[in-house]
């Protein structure tokens, strides 16, 4: 049985434990979905990384000429290379889940299969990430989640834009 002197240990510990977690609460809250500084450079953000070129169909082969309320909900066009088939997923309804704690620390780990450019994702700073996270939150969800990545050699039954496989020289670097 605990005494009162045991449990007084734990109270300072409990107390830390409670002002992280009510620091994170107010780091999210102050990230809103809401403040328009923060939705703006989150729209500028998906522009210039150019995200929906893949994860909002149409988009690169209408010059940009999708409406908003349509933008980065995945795709269903495959991209094909000897990695296998991969389709851009649909990044309202899997940003729009995660929390921003969770959201950057998926951001910085990211590695995914080509043509996806991870690389740029794990590079942004925590502004564009947070601002990237608030405007997806933003947009709201809709559409399907993207077909099931495949592997090589499954020929996939929809559309897709082929990759040959690289030069040697290029695939030994």
């Amino acid at each position: 049985m605990r005494s009162d002197t045991d449990i007084a240990m734990f109270k300072p510990i409990l107390a830390a434990g409670l002002a992280l977690a009510s620091a994170a609460a107010t780091a999210d809250s102050r990230t809103s979905t809401t403040d328009p500084a923060l939705i703006d450079h989150g729209r500028y953000v998906t522009m210039i990384a150019g995200c929906n070129d893949c994860h909002t169909p149409g988009f690169a082969p209408s010059g940009g000429k999708i409406p908003e309320a349509q933008w980065l909900t995945g795709d269903r066009v495959g991209f094909a290379g000897p990695w296998g088939t991969t389709y851009p997923s649909n990044l309202r309804l899997k940003v729009g889940a995660m929390d921003l704690a969770t959201w950057k620390t998926y951001a910085r780990a990211l590695t995914a299969r080509p043509p996806m450019p991870y690389w740029a994702v794990n590079a942004m700073s925590d502004r564009d990430l947070e601002a990237l996270w608030a405007y997806v939150r933003s947009l709201g969800p809709a559409g399907e989640p993207a077909p099931a990545a495949l592997p090589p050699g499954v020929e996939p039954a929809g559309p897709v834009v082929r990759f040959p496989a690289p030069p040697a020289s290029i695939a030994q670097h």
